[in-house]
């Protein structure tokens, strides 16, 4: 039999799934960042028309997902499988965004890494012959985040000079297994990493080491390098983060001059009062779900390396002393097969 695993972690598919469709919705401080052009629908108070934080979260993944079927052509019920997650407890901003949906369900836990997770396995999937569509969706929420991760918002709690800014937003892919492409050709499964960063509020430099890891591994199972990509995308380092990826990097004798970060990109640094950028699931989700693939599909790029990053930690875990694990999977998107 042959097979399809090539090195120690990278999955090659012989038929690259396309990426028929793809959308995203985002909250207002979102909608006045940079990135803002590249959002399909912006919500004006961050409730997307529902009374509670959480179901306002479900309601964005909904409509995330309604968009980019629309745009695709395709109803909810041509889905053969439905990958979807979020940062809540039992991920309920997820299954109560499919309850009443009527999809075959996937309930995914990644943190801030859930895009990347889903698409590994919605990828792989379709690439196996088991399906012609799939769905992965993603969504965080400012307000629900700080609630259940350190503090209501009423207690005005005090932001550490490393925290980052959970995003308000998600993103929406639609996967097929025939398609003109973009493709996800390759998909390397990270390992969890935990150099005993027990820090909350510095993120980036417990996902660092993640990141580091399986971008290696990716190069080492490809035989590819930093040059093999137009850019390679990571998710939600932040500024710390990705100064501390690129410095592990090149200890290792890879020079990147093509990488971007989701969560320096999704808000104005400098002005915006996010201190080190953007997190959740939300952001590296719409990131890609706009900035990214529409700049694929426009000819801008041909080849991006898309490698999501979570901090797989929580509130129980830190309360105890615990260390916060890392981990990062790598996507390879192709304008071609």
């Amino acid at each position: 039999m042959t097979t399809k695993k090539i090195g120690a972690q990278t999955a090659a598919l012989a038929n690259p799934p396309s990426l028929a469709a793809w959308a995203n919705v985002a909250g207002k401080k979102e909608g006045e960042g940079p990135l803002a052009g590249t959002f399909d629908y912006i919500d004006g108070d961050n409730t997307f028309g529902e009374a509670t934080w959480e179901k306002s979260e479900s309601a964005m993944q909904k409509q995330a997902l309604a968009l980019a079927l629309n745009k695709a052509g395709q109803a909810a019920s041509a889905l053969d499988w439905l990958f979807a997650g979020d940062l809540l407890n039992q991920c309920i901003g997820s299954s109560f965004a499919a309850r009443d949906q009527q999809i075959p369900f996937f309930g995914l836990y990644g943190a801030c890494s859930t895009m990347g997770e889903g698409l590994a396995l919605a990828a792989m999937t379709l690439d196996g012959g088991f399906g012609e569509w799939a769905a992965v969706t993603a969504s965080s929420h400012f307000c629900s985040a700080e609630r259940q991760y350190r503090t209501p918002l009423e207690y005005g709690g005090q932001r550490t000079p490393t925290a980052q800014w959970t995003a308000t937003a998600a993103g929406a892919a639609v996967l097929a297994r025939e398609g003109p492409g973009p493709y996800i050709t390759h998909v390397t499964v990270g390992k969890i990493v935990d150099k005993g960063v027990t820090d909350t509020n510095n993120m980036g430099a417990a996902m660092a080491p993640a990141a580091h890891a399986t971008i290696t591994a990716h190069f080492q199972d490809t035989g590819r390098s930093p040059s093999s990509y137009d850019m390679i995308f990571t998710g939600d380092l932040g500024t710390l983060g990705s100064e501390l990826l690129v410095e592990l990097l090149r200890q290792d004798g890879i020079q990147v001059k093509n990488h971007a970060d989701c969560g320096s990109m999704l808000f104005d640094t400098e002005n915006q009062d996010v201190h080190c950028g953007g997190s959740g699931c939300g952001c590296c989700a719409s990131v890609l779900t706009g900035h990214i693939l529409n700049n694929m599909k426009a000819g801008k790029w041909k080849n991006v390396l898309f490698c999501p990053t979570g901090a797989l930690h929580s509130p129980t875990s830190a309360f105890q002393g615990e260390s916060i694990p890392g981990i990062c999977h790598a996507i390879a998107i192709s304008t071609s097969r």
